[in-house]
């Protein structure tokens, strides 16, 4: 390994499903198609999957993808089973409308789960190994970078500085648009350097704009930052 590698009893390797992804950063299908796209960190979403099967030539990065998609897989699943387990104690974090039940919610995330590791089997090398805030990729290899639940989620154990080196290094690598999702932590509590960290993106000369998004399962969770290149 060129990295150290992650010890993966760190993270909790859970994904989305495609369509959850599709309203998180509301997008319609035929925007994916014919497009290059980075979906960073990937996690175990299904969306890589999803979108080349649309015609897009989509890639996840993710720093667990140092193990295999076995290991990736036995280790989702113990998450998921956890996660479901302690949410009861939760629950009220969370607008079940997205979801009717818990047990709706564990299918959904086994979904995601399966598709992106029988997809990573097929077509390993879609799934690139990276650690934040470097990207192993040429400057503007995507015309759209996609990253959820980790930017601006973990606020009190990321600092402003690595947020905005991430956010830099995302610019670096794409050619036209980034969509972030969402704008609050782990508390529900929208990122309190957002402002500071949008001036900074704006000085070197991206426009963003804040959208609301047609999908909401953590409370106050329906809205992604939208940047563009100017």
């Amino acid at each position: 390994m060129s990295r150290n590698k992650l010890d993966l009893e760190r993270i909790v390797f859970i994904g989305r499903t495609f369509e959850e992804y599709l309203r998180m950063f509301d997008l319609q299908r035929e925007e994916l198609m014919g497009r290059s796209i980075l979906d960073c960190p990937a996690g175990a979403c299904s969306f890589t999957a999803g979108a080349n099967k649309l015609g897009a030539a989509s890639v996840a990065a993710d720093i667990a993808y140092d193990y295999s998609a076995e290991v990736l897989r036995d280790k989702g699943l113990r998450d998921i089973d956890h996660t479901v387990q302690q949410l009861s104690k939760v629950k009220d974090s969370f607008v079940w409308e997205e979801f009717a039940s818990v047990q709706e919610l564990q299918q959904a995330r086994t979904s995601a789960l399966t598709i992106s590791t029988l997809d990573r089997q097929q077509f390993g090398e879609r799934y690139v190994p990276v650690e934040l805030p470097m990207l192993p990729f040429a400057d503007q290899t995507f015309d759209l970078t996609l990253s959820a639940h980790f930017l601006f989620m973990y606020g009190d154990r990321l600092d402003y500085d690595f947020h905005l080196r991430t956010i830099e290094e995302l610019m670096r690598v794409t050619k036209s648009e980034i969509r972030i999702f969402p704008l609050v932590d782990l508390s529900c509590q929208r990122y309190k350097e957002l402002e500071r960290l949008l001036c900074a993106v704006k000085d070197q000369g991206w426009t963003a704009e804040e959208r609301l998004v047609p999908y909401e399962f953590q409370r106050g969770a329906d809205s992604m930052l939208r940047l563009l290149r100017a």
